[in-house]
């Protein structure tokens, strides 16, 4: 195999192209570099048909390697797992623009993979690997209706940008994933800032645009290395069967077609297919696979011409009208928030839950640990379209589904520091017949602000489509699922009525002029104004509070040299707070303390215990404290958790006295005033003073001679000789080692704020 490198400058980086050097087994291999962001992607197909496979047997793969950006996994086997969130949406931005590019009829076991070998921190692999995937399978034997090129579009300061670096994204009002063919679009996923109709079409035109020099640099390696199509040709047309089955059929399967309810529907049209079946054995026996395939055709068929030359759909409705939508609020008492939502014959149960700091989501990414504070998932039992099927975990239609409706959301929701709540909602789909990410999009929308989040605005979703036949354009609004089927485009946009805030489509006729794609784009929105206008008469504005079974969440701000204080050595202060409370409490590194408790009177609770440990102490400020210690020269009082002073001998009493057990014993409280707070930490406090100034007793001692008060303990005030001034050295070696122990601990130790003992001040 030939080795060829091929490069071009693109979006301000270099994007080079290279095949023929790893992989070499693979039908097409291409290694693609983008930045220092490098990945290889191959694909691979048996060539062999399935015989009765019902639908093409494509796989589509995204992984991403830690050692890509020098990390080791973070999980308990130190190896990458499961395919994780972003794996499986990126493995579904490769699938949608390739699969319809096959030819019809093709059946073979087919497998394209992209796996990120470089991470440079700030080219995401994922438009990569769509890029390398393509050009893999365009460059191989694999029969396909390439090539498809694909750009990430930005927009930072009104400006678009192609292919933008993850801190550009940060700045820019869209995200948009984008797959364009030789003749035009054909795949769109991303997310906006409520931004207008007619930027998102800009925006669109421009990735048209923009990636023609990668169109023509595909095309170049295909034609340089390319290999020959294996051959392929789908089983011939019977068209006598055909015929027949016409004339059998195709009148009972037109007028099956006109029944408005989906199950009834769908009924007659399994009846008429049995009865063609039945009225076509003889003739054409063991045919039965191809008469019901045939006949359901008609279907199609049917609707598409009725609808491009009529204007009327399967159910009657017109291709701008949007189905009967009911709502109920509140329906699950215990959830915080909930909302029934119900249009046509899609319907969900959507709850919203309501946590705290410690309930979001860890996600680890190639750049590192990131929290999660809001959550969408979205749930799709087979009971929803009446079949039959083993319970599963979440597979990638729920995936997607879900974060599409989570990126619509998002702009509307409020800044953390202004509601710091953990937020999670879940679609519970009941009922289905198009759109269930749309009706999830409404119903999280109704049950925030039915949880009294203080969403900005209300959110609502459409799903619209699209027919093109015999010269004629017909764009339907929220379409069902049989429409979804036939039609030769889908999109899904959600927004609130000032703009877009996340975008889906899918498109399998070749290109779409503007004027299209702005006709499909208003039409859009009218119809998402008329679901808002539903929802505001069910409830206009988030409920003026939050449920009583939600946890209150208060915030305090804390000195960030005290946290440690807080946490305490080993986390004792802290859990103790917990434990004694039933709180849950949580800092962040800036000093932000949040408290949270169902009960009002806990959080009040723990929010004293939080002060009284991050309490600052002013001179002249009165306690309440418990003796911890007593020492020759004074008590220590602990006037907070974790905050000891010292109350000198001379401060007990007016007057001398020989000991401080003649006004207090360790574990006595103690009213204490703070007389000063020096700049080591040591705080001094006086019992006298604080006895004085709430009117009470005053401890009285001896008087000394000469009015010197406590200003001699023995001797006049003169040193100490002989044993004596021994005997004191030795007592105040004791006292040393006593202050040692007391010292403030270091960031390595964490410990308590208290004062240091030590002999009695020279006076």
């Amino acid at each position: 195999m030939t080795h060829v490198i091929k490069s071009i400058e693109f979006g301000g980086t270099t994007l080079t192209l290279e095949t023929g050097k790893v992989a070499k087994q693979a039908n097409g291999s291409i290694f693609i570099t983008y930045g220092e962001t490098a990945l290889l992607c191959t694909a691979c197909s048996t060539g062999k048909a399935k015989p009765g496979a019902p639908f093409f047997p494509l796989m589509c793969d995204y992984q991403e390697k830690f050692y890509a950006a020098g990390r080791i996994p973070g999980s308990y086997f130190r190896r990458e797992g499961r395919p994780t969130e972003k794996e499986v949406l990126t493995s579904r931005l490769i699938d949608r623009p390739a699969r319809p590019l096959f030819p019809d009829g093709f059946m073979c076991d087919t497998q394209l993979i992209a796996t990120t070998m470089s991470f440079d921190g700030q080219n995401d692999g994922d438009v990569v690997a769509m890029l390398g995937a393509f050009a893999a399978v365009a460059i191989s034997d694999i029969p396909w209706g390439g090539p498809v090129v694909s750009v990430r579009v930005g927009r930072v300061e009104g400006e678009f940008i192609a292919n933008p670096t993850i801190s550009q994204r940060e700045e820019s009002d869209l995200d948009l994933v984008v797959a364009v063919g030789p003749k035009g679009l054909v795949m769109v996923e991303g997310q906006a800032e409520f931004v207008p109709e007619e930027i998102m079409v800009d925006a669109l035109l421009f990735a048209e645009e923009v990636t023609k020099p990668l169109m023509a640099l595909v095309a170049e390696l295909v034609d340089e290395v390319g290999k020959a199509k294996f051959h392929f040709e789908p089983e011939p047309v019977d068209q006598e069967l055909v015929a027949a089955c016409r004339e059998a059929a195709f009148d009972k399967m037109a007028s099956a077609a006109t029944i408005p309810t989906k199950l009834e529907r769908y009924a007659a049209v399994d009846a008429v297919k049995a009865e063609a079946v039945a009225a076509l054995a003889e003739r054409f026996p063991e045919r039965s696979s191809d008469i019901k395939s045939i006949v359901s055709g008609f279907k199609s068929e049917f609707c598409r011409d009725q609808i491009v030359s009529t204007g009327k759909r399967l159910d009657g409705r017109a291709t701008d009208e949007v189905r009967a939508i009911s709502i109920e609020l509140g329906m699950l008492p215990r959830a915080h928030g909930s909302a029934l939502f119900t249009r046509g014959e899609t319907q969900g149960i959507i709850a919203v839950t309501l946590g705290t700091g410690s309930d979001d989501q860890r996600i680890e990414l190639l750049t590192g640990m990131t929290n999660r504070r809001f959550m969408l998932h979205y749930n799709f039992p087979p009971f929803s379209v009446g079949e039959v099927k083993f319970l599963r975990s979440a597979g990638r239609r729920e995936v997607g589904h879900g974060t599409l409706a989570r990126r619509g959301m998002l702009p509307a929701l409020p800044a953390d520091e202004d509601f710091p709540y953990v937020l999670r909602s879940v679609s519970e789909i009941t009922e289905s017949n198009g759109s269930s990410s749309m009706a999830t999009v409404c119903g999280t929308s109704l049950a925030m602000m039915d949880a009294g989040v203080p969403v900005s605005e209300a959110v609502a979703g459409i799903a619209m489509g699209l027919i093109k036949q015999d010269g004629k354009i017909a764009v339907l609004s929220d379409i069902l699922g049989d429409e979804d089927h036939f039609g030769d485009m889908d999109f899904k946009v959600v927004g609130s009525a000032n703009g877009i805030s996340a975008l889906q489509m899918d498109i399998k006729i070749d290109g779409l002029d503007r004027q299209t794609l702005v006709e499909a784009m208003n039409q859009a929105r009218d119809g998402r104004i008329h679901i808002l206008e539903k929802m505001n008469e069910a409830i206009a504005s988030p409920r003026p509070d939050i449920s009583e079974y939600a946890p209150r969440i208060f915030t305090i701000l804390i000195d960030p040299d005290r946290i440690r204080d807080l946490i305490g050595p080993g986390g004792k202060h802290i859990r103790g707070i917990v434990s004694e409370t039933g709180a849950q409490v949580n800092v962040e590194d800036d000093g932000t303390v949040t408290v949270a408790a169902s009960d009002n009177a806990v959080a009040q609770k723990a929010i004293e215990l939080v002060r009284m440990y991050t309490a600052q102490p002013e001179e002249g400020q009165d306690y309440e404290g418990k003796v911890v210690r007593v020492a020759d020269f004074g008590a220590f009082v602990q006037i907070a958790p974790g905050m000891d002073g010292l109350c000198h001998i001379s401060e007990l009493a007016d007057g001398r006295i020989d000991r401080v057990s003649d006004v207090c014993n360790l574990g006595d409280t103690l009213k204490v005033r703070v007389l000063n707070v020096e700049r080591n930490g040591k705080i001094r406090l006086s019992h006298r003073e604080a006895m004085r100034a709430a009117g009470l007793p005053v401890p009285q001692g001896k008087k000394s001679e000469g009015g010197g008060g406590n200003r001699e303990r023995r001797g006049g005030g003169r040193e100490p000789r002989g044993r004596d001034r021994d005997r004191r050295r030795s007592r105040g070696n004791r006292d040393d080692r006593d202050n040692r122990d007391n010292k403030p601990a270091t960031e390595q130790s964490p410990a308590p704020q208290q004062a240091e003992g030590g002999e009695a001040p020279s006076e």
